[in-house]
């Protein structure tokens, strides 16, 4: 058991407590940890407040780390597939955990651990089980290649209480569509810190695309 769980193994949050006024959420795959800095300042200038870190390359927790010391983020930690996994990302620092899909037992960690969580959907299945676990916010993925806004209408007819942060294949043309439901509590995206931006350190770039998505969050509907 490492110290995160055992300093917040009594304690609870829901993903309202690090979402409100943070509409758009940059999904990040950081290669280096050297590029997490550079990246975190870009993001902050273009006027993001949250961001998800996914755990998919060998410098993830690195960069959960050195993000969350930026201070002018709320670092989350995204691809958590176990409770361990969990672990990991909340003693690095990370305030929130998505997961790509439904498992339970991460579910149960991150409310040992106090942290907001929000495990993947894709089905009215696993929507319905979220609710029954007492989930409040679930990750809508892949959210372009199960139907777009049109899944989200659907799903949320039924499951009222619930919201949804869609992510997986989103761009900006299609941004206001999600953001214009009111279900949706966030868009998450790679766009705006794509592989190619990341490896040619264009943070100017990251900047402009980032604080485009911002003010159309700001919107909020088309």
């Amino acid at each position: 058991m490492t110290d995160a769980f055992a300093r917040r193994q009594n304690g609870t949050a829901d993903p309202a407590s690090v979402l409100p006024g943070s509409r758009i959420l940059p999904v990040l795959t950081v290669p280096s940890a050297t590029t997490a800095a550079p990246l975190a300042e870009a993001l902050v200038a273009g006027g993001a407040r949250c961001v998800e870190v996914t755990l998919r390359t060998p410098a993830a927790l690195e960069a959960v780390r050195t993000m969350a010391a930026h201070g002018g983020l709320c670092v989350g930690a995204g691809t958590v597939l176990t409770p361990e996994d969990a672990e990991r990302a909340v003693e690095a620092g990370a305030r929130f955990v998505l997961s790509p899909g439904y498992d339970a037992e991460t579910v149960e960690r991150c409310r040992l651990l106090g942290v907001p969580v929000m495990p993947g959907v894709a089905t009215a299945t696993e929507v319905q089980r979220a609710l029954r676990d007492g989930v409040s916010t679930v990750k809508l993925f892949p959210a372009e290649s199960l139907g777009g806004p049109a899944v989200i209408a659907a799903l949320a007819a039924p499951f009222p209480g619930m919201r949804f942060v869609p992510t997986g294949g989103i761009g900006p043309a299609r941004l206001p569509e999600y953001l214009g439901h009111p279900a949706v509590a966030a868009v998450g995206g790679s766009w705006m810190a794509s592989a190619a931006l990341l490896e040619s350190n264009d943070w100017a770039q990251v900047r402009r695309l980032t604080a485009e998505a911002v003010a159309i969050g700001e919107r909020g509907v088309s």
